[in-house]
């Protein structure tokens, strides 16, 4: 996990609907205007909504604001249930669009894809890629349950599928390959000739 900030931005689109939607519902009904998705809402269905802080993304319309062109696969170095608190925690200033837990491969959603989620660590790679955080330690490889690989696999297909992305290590990246990082994970236990052979074959 990294932090990183950027100044929210709204899109005409957006800021057109947001303003319907005033029109239209009590104020009371309505979400939370910084928050990127109402409560509950999911982009890929077997995952649950677990939102990260408002203050910990920053609200966009992609991939009409910016292209989606790549999926990058982080190990957290904390438990599923701290990552949850970490992203829900507006002094951290930072998330991930999913999380995936590693005794069964549950998976939390905590930002909408059309969001910004401060994973990267690099403004540039943050406003194009999906952000897949997995509950375990670098350096401790029994974290990598065949639970966490299936059920991250067929998430990481999904996003591929919805955004038209290769799958392939161009496109399926560490957390290492990001420039500027000084970041290690997924780490050297973590087996991406099988990861991406299950992301084909989901």
């Amino acid at each position: 996990m990294d932090m990183d900030r950027a100044k929210p931005r709204l899109s005409r689109r957006r800021l057109l609907l947001k303003g319907a939607a005033l029109a239209a519902a009590p104020y009371a009904l309505l979400p939370d205007p910084r928050a990127g998705a109402q409560s509950g809402a999911v982009d890929y269905p077997p995952a649950e909504w677990h939102p990260a802080s408002a203050s910990n993304y920053t609200v966009s319309d992609r991939p009409g604001d910016y292209a989606i062109d790549r999926v990058i696969i982080h190990v957290t170095q904390e438990t599923y249930t701290n990552a949850l608190a970490i992203f829900a925690n507006p002094q951290k200033k930072v998330s991930a669009h999913y999380l995936v837990r590693s005794v069964d491969g549950h998976v939390a959603q905590c930002v909408r894809e059309a969001d910004i989620a401060w994973h990267a660590g690099n403004w540039t790679y943050n406003t194009r890629s999906i952000g897949i955080e997995h509950e375990g330690w670098v350096d401790q490889p029994a974290y990598f349950t065949d639970a966490l690989y299936e059920q991250s696999a067929r998430l990481t297909a999904a996003i591929c599928a919805t955004y038209g992305l290769p799958r392939d290590r161009e496109h399926i990246i560490g957390h290492y390959q990001v420039p500027g990082t000084d970041h290690t994970d997924p780490g050297p236990y973590w087996d991406w000739v099988r990861y991406i052979r299950m992301v084909n074959f989901s």
